[in-house]
């Protein structure tokens, strides 16, 4: 492949290495200095509660955005155009119901985990059951698809083997996250978030100089990959009504429930920085469409109007061919250095929840009088331990067809019950303990089974042998290939029927609340408005609203 030939310049490979030494430092010093002025428990897991605002947007951002989406994006884009983005852009719509809905409760019940406050509102084994699968997301979606997305970038633009890139940054990501906990992760993503976005913006600004602006990028791509909303029939597979009814249900899941995401809001010093914070990230996820989707679209561009050569054989190296082709000597540095900093604080923010989902929602249940020092210490095994799974999972991702879209339908399985849980839980006062768990339980199995299914789905030897065992079942499996239900369509499906058994579940066993549950449920939506917030711009209420019509504006654009 043409991204094999790039020859790492002595100035490049300096960036490079400092950027790695540096991170590390700066992870373990932010770590130890907080260990040394606090040593309790809540003070590695959670930052003792001190997270100011700009911290916390930034951090969210970047534990997001991973190697997955400069390599899958730029793909994206250079296949399909802009509609990938939705992915990005919509997610301000769900960080606008984090900050409104969600983080309140969150703050007021001074939880160390999601599955803390599932116990709160419903019961033990909630709570139970969202840790174990919380920590699955965190191995097998987080750290597993960034490992194996980084490694495959590194190989294409250095010629890196893709076990040893898994493996040292791995060992450097987790040096610094088992030492600092969560202080070292949201101060070393802070670093990587600037880093990040001046990298990718670099490609972007340089791709649109060479194509000539705007006006020479819409002359040479089709006006189609410009837009965002597509029809049924759109070769990206990816129709309006899709995004608007499936992303919702991942997208809650992601940013309101996943502990991995939400452990940054946990640890604010209070309920105005945990709802401005997601506000922050918010306005910066406009920024992902521009610079990690854009760049696919401009190659594509620049490939047709002759600049570019038309060597592209495997459309993932995108990224690597513009870096090869576009960037001096220098940026070539920064870029890569851009692609780590994705790489390791996403994979740095998933060990941390690990650790925190593992010692208190696990281990602690088991033996409560346990100390925080040794608590500690549990977390840094899990770590260890987690690490070591998302190593081993992690080249089993080759298997999907696209990265970026086979993590997506690994998160449109487990998502749909974990939403619908939440969802009702804090909407509607009669969501019960029952139909909570029935729905957690039931729904998690019918997630993994259409996982199973499109795993195998094109396994003809499995096929055959459901034919001659289970021919009923063969005959669904052969149903499902034919009609190939898109997994955001899916996702919707999946969440329909959680919400349905919640709702008979609770009318058939109602819920007896707590002084504590009746506090987790606001009485009508407007609720949530009521508190006053921080004055003048800063409001989040004024944010908030802000930042809805700068999103519908952008996709009348669009």
């Amino acid at each position: 492949m043409i991204a094999m030939s790039l020859h790492i310049e002595t100035a490049d490979m300096a960036i490079i290495i400092a950027y790695l030494v540096g991170i590390v430092a700066v992870g373990c010093w932010a770590g130890l200095r907080k260990r040394k002025q606090h040593s309790g428990g809540r003070d590695y897991f959670l930052a003792g509660g001190t997270l100011h605002w700009a911290v916390i947007g930034l951090a969210l951002f970047s534990t997001n955005i991973s190697t997955v989406h400069l390599v899958s994006l730029a793909q994206e884009g250079y296949l399909n155009g802009l509609a990938y983005g939705n992915f990005e852009w919509m997610a301000a719509f769900t960080l606008i119901a984090l900050a409104l809905f969600f983080a309140p409760f969150y703050i007021r019940s001074r939880v160390t985990t999601l599955p803390d406050f599932l116990e709160k509102r419903y019961d033990r084994h909630c709570r139970d059951w969202l840790a174990l699968l919380s920590i699955v997301s965190a191995i097998f979606i987080h750290i597993g698809g960034s490992l194996y997305a980084g490694a495959v970038v590194l190989r294409g633009l250095f010629g890196i083997d893709i076990m040893v890139s898994i493996i040292s940054i791995s060992v450097l990501t987790g040096l610094y996250t088992i030492v600092g906990g969560l202080m070292a992760v949201v101060v070393t993503e802070s670093i990587q978030t600037v880093i990040l976005v001046a990298g990718a913006a670099c490609v972007t600004g340089i791709g649109l100089w060479k194509i000539g602006g705007w006006e020479g990028l819409t002359a040479h791509v089709d006006p189609v990959k410009l837009t965002m909303l597509r029809s049924a029939d759109d070769a990206s597979k990816l129709p309006w009504f899709s995004v608007f009814i499936g992303y919702p249900i991942i997208g809650l899941w992601y940013w309101c429930a996943d502990q991995t995401i939400v452990q940054r809001v946990l640890g604010a010093r209070d309920e105005n920085h945990a709802r401005v914070g997601p506000l922050f990230a918010g306005f910066i996820k406009i920024l992902p469409v521009f610079i990690f989707v854009l760049p696919g679209v401009i190659c594509a561009g620049l490939i047709h109007q002759g600049t570019l050569p038309d060597e592209i054989k495997d459309s993932s190296d995108t990224y690597a061919f513009m870096i090869t082709h576009l960037l001096p000597v220098g940026l070539k540095g920064v870029v890569a250095a851009a692609l780590l900093a994705a790489l390791m604080s996403t994979v740095s923010g998933a060990l941390n929840s690990i650790a925190t989902l593992f010692s208190h929602d696990i281990y602690k249940r088991w033996k409560p009088e346990t100390s925080d020092k040794k608590l500690v210490r549990i977390g840094r095994i899990a770590t260890f331990i987690g690490m070591m799974a998302a190593i081993t999972w992690s080249p089993f991702l080759s298997r999907f067809e696209s990265i970026f879209q086979g993590l997506n339908a690994m998160i449109c399985y487990i998502a749909p019950p974990i939403t619908a849980v939440f969802v009702w839980g804090i909407f509607w006062r009669k969501a019960s303990t029952a139909g909570a768990r029935a729905t957690l339980y039931i729904g998690s199995f019918l997630g993994f089974l259409v996982f199973i299914i499109d795993w195998f789905k094109v396994n003809e030897g499995l096929f055959h042998w459901l034919n001659h065992h289970l021919p009923a079942l063969s005959g669904l499996w052969k149903l499902w290939q034919n009609y190939d239900i898109p997994f955001m369509i899916m996702t919707f499906c999946l969440f329909a029927a959680c919400s349905l058994i919640l709702v008979v579940g609770s009318f058939l066993r109602p819920h007896q609340h707590t002084a504590q549950s009746c506090q987790l449920v606001w009485s009508h939506p407007l609720e949530s408005l009521q508190s006053p917030g921080w004055r003048g711009f800063g409001n989040y209420k004024f944010l908030a609203g802000l930042l809805f019509l700068i999103m519908v504006f952008l996709y009348i654009l669009f």
